[in-house]
């Protein structure tokens, strides 16, 4: 039932959200979401991690004659999944209370409707409600970025509409194949239930073509290269908030269907490809590092460093080790901290500046203490220091692809270097140095502003530090994994 409310909870306080007028429509928008995330909470504490069974199930029918069904629950990574959601949206909220947007109930309503397509992808173990929740989650995202975003909005936010529905198309033509797979015989009935995709023994050729369907739109939501052209665009364009929603939570929906659809579901034809995905991935880190290098804009250098970020993760997890697997889960949390806070410190500099420009800025820290030391703290995580968050999946990452091949774990630790290289350039031109007619008159962090910087810092230092926490939780899911995997 825990898992029903976590669900529908946010999509009820949207409705609520929609008929307040004014400014008061972010404060019940804050407030519902941290309800939303004290749930999270509750269900944490009633979760049993070291069974690494799916839990807080609720399985109605839906269409009943179909073999369709209202199936949802959470494992580990499910939880960790949800816990990242409701802890990010309240921030992403509060990062908001500073701007006036047109028609602010309508914006603050849409950022609780994707909260819940967002959960509804993390908790579904039906295949089709699933599907359904995926869509879900791209239409307020989609109307966030067109109508509150830049001047280029319509076109960059319509290329990404395109992206995602093409991918979808893919999947859920992968879906209906798998779904008409489950009647074996005459007797049996068609399911779209997730066990019931796991338990299907589909020759090699069929595996090998539904893993590319699948692939793809996993891949252009995460996104990997060569289906990250979307990526760079939409995250500039987009207001803040929405580019919060989407690198810190959304690509995390393309990473969970590789784990929870794609992995176990076609194991032979993973095996076919896990090169080339590998390949793909290591390719685009290296891509993703060697362009945010020559990025003049801070919030384009972020875009593309995301890009390297997740294919380390999309590595890690195609080695089809424990180390891999557990790295990718803990660096989705890590990721999802850090990229959320660096944007929101963008969006901090552009405020009180008016320009995204390295060359344009310079002198921060000599009126802004604080925010230098937020700034510092999760850059640090983001490149992996040890003791930081980043550290963590980082090395069990790196690990698991050197398990893999060496050659591809060597290639693939250049990201260390190259982060190291772009993030420490961007600090140094935007907050040392002389001050520029921008920065001149730059203030320091107001307390809303600390309010939400001060959570994210807290967990960089968490996971850093206290990493088993986490990976406590999903552990016992991931034996799971492999072991449908390796059936």
């Amino acid at each position: 039932m825990i898992t029903a409310l976590l669900l529908f909870w946010p999509a009820l306080a949207a409705l609520l959200v929609l008929l307040i007028k004014g400014q008061g429509a972010k404060k019940v928008a804050f407030v519902a979401a941290l309800v939303e995330f004290a749930i999270a909470i509750v269900a944490t504490t009633g979760f049993d991690a070291a069974s690494g069974a799916t839990q807080f199930e609720l399985n109605l029918p839906w269409v009943e004659n179909a073999g369709i069904g209202f199936h949802i629950g959470m494992d580990g990574i499910s939880l960790l999944m949800v816990l990242l959601t409701t802890f990010l949206v309240p921030l992403i909220i509060l990062s908001a209370f500073k701007h006036d947007y047109k028609n602010p109930n309508a914006f603050y309503a849409l950022i609780l409707f994707m909260q819940t397509g967002l959960i509804g992808v993390f908790v579904a173990l039906d295949a089709f409600l699933f599907y359904f929740f995926w869509e879900v989650a791209l239409i307020p995202i989609y109307f966030i970025a067109a109508i509150w975003g830049g001047v280029n909005r319509i076109p960059v936010t319509f290329k990404f509409f395109v992206y995602t529905i093409f991918g979808s198309l893919f999947m859920l033509a992968a879906f209906v194949y798998l779904y008409f797979q489950t009647g074996a015989t005459e007797l049996a009935a068609h399911s779209s239930d997730v066990q019931a995709f796991y338990q299907l023994a589909l020759s090699a050729e069929s595996q090998s073509w539904i893993f590319w369907f699948l692939f793809i739109a996993f891949a252009i939501k995460m996104p990997v290269f060569p289906f990250h052209t979307w990526q760079p665009d939409t995250y500039t364009e987009s207001p803040t908030q929405a580019t919060m929603l989407l690198s810190g939570i959304m690509l995390k929906m393309g990473i969970y269907g590789v784990l929870r659809w794609l992995l176990p579901v076609v194991p032979m034809g993973v095996s076919q490809w896990d090169e080339l995905v590998l390949i793909l991935s290591i390719i685009g880190i290296v891509y993703g590092s060697v362009i945010a290098i020559r990025q003049h804009d801070l919030k384009r250098l972020i875009a593309y460093s995301s890009i390297a970020h997740v294919g380390l993760i999309a590595a890690g997890i195609f080695t089809l080790n424990e180390q891999g697997l557990q790295g990718g889960v803990i660096q989705m949390l890590s990721h999802g901290i850090n990229v959320t806070g660096l944007f929101f410190i963008i969006e901090i500099i552009y405020r009180r500046t008016n320009t995204r420009e390295i060359t344009s800025l310079g002198g921060i820290t000599q009126n802004a203490k604080a925010l230098s030391i937020f700034f510092m703290i999760l850059l640090l995580g983001s490149v992996a220091l040890p003791l930081t968050n980043g550290f963590v999946g980082e090395f069990l990452l790196l690990l698991g692809v050197y398990n893999y091949n060496a050659w591809f774990g060597a290639v693939a630790g250049l990201t260390i270097i190259l982060s190291s290289v772009y993030m420490l350039r961007m600090f140094q031109g935007v907050m040392f140095g002389t001050k520029s007619e921008h920065t001149e008159a730059f203030t320091d962090l107001t307390f809303n502003e600390k309010a939400v910087l001060i959570p994210l810092v807290i967990m960089v230092f968490w996971i850093g530090l206290f990493p088993n926490t986490f990976l406590s939780i999903s552990e016992p899911a991931v034996g799971n994994l492999l072991n449908i995997i390796n059936r």
